[in-house]
């Protein structure tokens, strides 16, 4: 068990070691990827807008002390945003502001969420048109509230806010992406170091030989380095 556990820790130190003696080219790979996540972030990819419009599902009729009337308006809000994302509800916007848009291209613009516990429907639109998604996002608020009225045969919902000019684009975000492109080129060059280190099973040094022949070294024959060799130069007799 103890010889186990001396071989784990060998091992570990010696993974530790190489990744110490290629963090130069791991810290290059990094580098690589990051600005490659750079230019696509800042030159390449078009940025992205959102803007967003909110429907208060309680109607002006109903009564705000009526615990049963709230209970009953929360329990329908996922049905409001499926009705919301009716063909029915989707092309009549595309209609109104005659986009040429199919029906699919405009539903992957358009998401509809209802933060917990409340009464209200985010409808939110992302396009790299910002003007367009404040249009789109206000036309969704309005042919929606006609939409369930007519459905579920009751006043209006009110609009609770209105889609207002985005400033910045959502996407993409710069600082991240080059963040985790760093970390991915880090990981992945630290990852072929340390396969290529283990599926490399030569013998190196005496080390090496103890543990995988068990065999004891008696000898090592040092390599000596940096003798330069001599160079003899011939002068040719009588200029031949």
């Amino acid at each position: 068990m103890n010889q186990q556990r001396d071989e784990i820790e060998i091992d570990l130190r010696d993974i530790f070691y190489v990744l110490k003696k290629r963090f130069l080219i791991i810290l290059l790979t990094a580098m690589v990827f990051a600005a490659g996540a750079g230019v696509y972030s800042f030159f390449i990819a078009s940025p992205v807008y959102e803007s967003t419009s909110k429907l208060y599902i309680l109607t002006q009729s109903t009564s705000i002390t009526s615990l049963a009337d709230i209970q009953a308006g929360s329990s329908l809000a996922l049905d409001y945003v499926e009705m919301i994302q009716s063909r029915a509800v989707v092309e009549e916007v595309i209609d109104n502001l005659d986009l040429d848009m199919e029906y699919e291209e405009m539903l992957g613009m358009l998401t509809v969420t209802n933060p917990a516990d409340t009464r209200i429907l985010n409808i939110s639109i992302q396009n790299t048109d910002a003007a367009l998604t404040t249009e789109v996002a206000n036309e969704f608020s309005n042919v929606a509230k006609k939409q369930i009225s007519k459905v579920m045969d009751t006043d209006e919902p009110s609009v609770f806010e209105t889609a207002h000019l985005p400033d910045e684009p959502i996407k993409p975000e710069k600082t991240k992406n080059v963040a985790i492109a760093f970390l991915l080129g880090a990981f992945l060059s630290a990852l072929v170091v340390i396969v290529l280190y283990i599926l490399n099973d030569s013998i190196k040094d005496r080390d090496d030989i103890e543990r995988y022949l068990e065999l004891n070294t008696l000898a090592e024959i040092p390599i000596e380095s940096g003798k330069k060799e001599k160079k003899h130069r011939f002068k040719k007799r009588g200029g031949k």
